[in-house]
């Protein structure tokens, strides 16, 4: 099983936070597509306005660290990001991105080569990262095949279909 997604890149750097992928004051939000609005306010304001026509989220080290807060990937997924590709992850995080259904991949060295605004394609299956800006073809972890299905469903659907 493959997944594959395309599209231009948002780029951020090492350490970004649950704290500003979501600010704290929302989370009493509990519509995905109001807490949407609100994504990376707290590093990025323009972020609303890039994810239009920029699907893919690139960062450094430790994406995604801070509080456990599921609302973090959440708010991401229903900006419009369609994959985070980043060195690391949190933990956390990248469970939570997970069981919601947004595809994450830990490609080491994806900072350091992909820029704002690149085209490329990620390959959740194989763990690569093409960038077609710049034609440089970068290795990451490969995610298993019961590891994308769930992240193409999200966990509860994906539990509700007798996991198939």
């Amino acid at each position: 099983m493959s997944m594959k997604i395309c599209g231009r890149v948002v780029k951020y750097g090492e350490d970004v936070n649950t704290d500003v992928i979501i600010p704290s004051k929302y989370l009493a939000f509990t519509n995905p597509h109001d807490l949407a609005k609100h994504a990376m306010e707290g590093l990025d304001d323009s972020f609303i306005e890039k994810v239009h026509d920029r699907k893919i989220v690139v960062a450094a080290r430790n994406f995604g660290c801070g509080s456990s807060r599921e609302q973090a990937p959440v708010a991401l997924k229903y900006a419009g990001v369609e994959a985070v590709v980043a060195d690391s992850f949190a933990r956390i995080f990248y469970r939570n991105a997970v069981n919601i259904g947004l595809p994450v991949l830990e490609c080491p060295g994806a900072a350091e080569t992909v820029a704002d605004g690149d085209e490329v394609e990620v390959d959740m299956g194989e763990g690569l990262v093409r960038d077609l800006s710049n034609g440089k073809v970068l290795h990451g972890n490969k995610t298993p095949g019961f590891l994308l299905k769930i992240m193409e469903k999200g966990l509860v659907q994906y539990i509700k279909e007798g996991r198939s």
